[in-house]
């Protein structure tokens, strides 16, 4: 099946077309992988697989160019799989559908996974051009970046020889992405008890919906609404007004997307049904307007359902709680780089799990320091409120180097080609760069791409035009680097 193979630049949208049509969950790589492999010994070049399943190809550099310094070419397999509560589709095997709207290019319903689809597209269309001028080349495909960059955590580096890199994950047109920040997730474990229900009770659905979400790092700053964190303040403020026990409560799939979606069960005294009803909504109205611009589209839906047995009080009203303190958005800002977040937690997912519920924060910090420090913010919050709390080991962030050589050709291919000197800047979300930083000291890394919009949500959206400039500009920097 075609969908977008005929737009230009036909070798690059070729591969995508393909990728497309292949599952690739986060720690589900293996079709796509062994897609790679198959692409790779048909062009007849060295790969090899490290115990984590990440791949490197081997391509000789071009005839009269042997003697160039190795580039690496970087970019990870997996997908962020976010898609509207009403879409049916099964990542697990459906196709991705593309929509062309205009100058951009998005999916119906669901994530566009050109996050970073597109990175792996042009590093296959590289592989396979045999008229490309370029040296020798070492293709770095990463697994399971989206759930915190743990392929490259595991990466083997001695399979990489090169020592100068480009990551083609970034998602800014005019763009150079020199560092990025570090990052880590907390786990908040809070233990529920429940009852009966009582009789004459009956049961309340509350869905809160139509959010845009977005990227935890390169959209934070943003301050759309958190689905989870909205929906338990309309329930915290009208419990003050009639009591309820929680059945349930979920929200948010993704530690690195913003929650676009949250449902709670609701068990009440049939009475009193209609009065906690309006005074959610209540609350609700004040919500719509704070986030009237940021968020205009949100909607809260209230519907009658069964009271199975609920949570008691004390669970219901300590986590409602708890997920109102913990924090959500932007910590503070750099003082080196105008307009760049330095510090932010994204309150990413809230999940029962057998006679607890969890909730899932990831932090993003470019200065270690603070990184720590609001992870013990957290740590702090959940276990005044009786969670228990774990924590992952953090990953580092990117420091920029501005004396890089790679830089150099790059801004000055960037202007050769695209006829703008490019803005050199560091991002707020975590890039491998970092990591790869750690396993090979000394590497020269600028981070590249086309422009992507609202990635991890199903607003992603590629816009066309960028991606034939992102991979002719991919094009002449590796001519420059021969």
């Amino acid at each position: 099946m075609t969908f977008v193979a005929d737009i230009e630049p036909k070798d690059l949208w070729d591969h995508f077309d393909r990728i497309l049509t292949i599952p690739r969950r986060s720690k589900h790589e293996d079709e796509i992988t062994a897609h790679v492999i198959a692409i790779a010994e048909k062009a007849g070049l060295e790969h090899e697989i490290d115990a984590a399943g990440n791949v490197v190809v081997r391509k000789p550099a071009a005839e009269g160019h042997e003697n160039a310094v190795t580039t690496i070419l970087q970019s990870h397999l997996d997908m962020v799989t976010e898609k509207n509560s009403d879409v049916t589709h099964d990542f697990t095997k459906d196709p991705i559908t593309p929509v062309r709207d205009g100058d951009y290019l998005t999916a119906d319903g669901t994530t566009l996974g050109a996050d970073n689809g597109i990175g792996v597209a042009a590093m296959l269309a590289v592989l396979e051009d045999k008229q490309l001028v370029h040296g020798p080349l070492e293709f770095a495909f990463t697994i399971d970046e989206e759930t915190g960059l743990t392929g490259a955590a595991q990466l083997n580096g001695e399979m990489l020889k090169g020592r100068q890199l480009l990551n083609l994950d970034s998602e800014e047109e005019g763009s150079v992405y020199v560092g990025c920040a570090g990052g880590g997730e907390s786990f908040l474990s809070y233990p529920v008890q429940r009852e009966v229900s009582a009789a004459g009770w009956t049961g309340l659905d509350v869905s809160m919906v139509g959010l845009k979400g977005g990227h935890s790092g390169g959209e934070i700053h943003l301050q759309r609404g958190n689905a989870v964190k909205l929906l338990a303040r309309c329930l915290l403020v009208a419990r003050s007004e009639c009591g309820f026990r929680l059945v349930s409560f979920s929200g948010g799939n993704a530690h690195n997307a913003i929650p676009r979606e949250s449902f709670a069960r609701l068990a009440v005294n049939s009475g009193d049904a209609e009065k906690l009803t309006v005074a959610i909504q209540g609350e609700f109205a004040s919500v719509k307007a704070e986030y009237s611009v940021a968020d205009p589209d949100m909607q809260i839906v209230v519907t009658a359902c069964d009271a199975p047995d609920a949570w008691t009080e004390d669970t219901t009203g300590g986590l409602l709680r708890l997920v109102s303190a913990v924090p959500h958005g932007v910590e503070s800002m750099s003082l080196d780089i105008p307009g760049l977040v330095e510090t932010s937690t994204n309150l990413a997912t809230l999940k029962e799990d057998s006679d607890a519920v969890v909730l899932g924060l990831s932090s993003r910090s470019s200065v270690a320091s603070a990184l720590e420090a609001q992870r013990l913010h957290i740590r702090s919050i959940g276990e005044l409120a009786g969670a228990s709390v774990e924590e992952d080991e953090a990953y580092p962030g990117w420091k920029p180097n501005l004396d890089s050589r790679v830089l150099a050709v790059v801004r000055k291919v960037h202007k050769e080609v695209l006829g703008v000197e490019p803005e050199v800047t560091a991002i707020h979300a975590g890039l491998e760069c970092g990591i790869i930083g750690e396993k090979i000291p000394g590497i020269d890394m600028v981070s590249i791409g086309p422009q992507i919009e609202f990635p991890h949500s199903p607003d992603e959206r590629v816009k066309v035009d960028s991606v034939g400039e992102f991979y002719n500009l991919l094009k002449a920097t590796l001519e420059a680097l021969a």
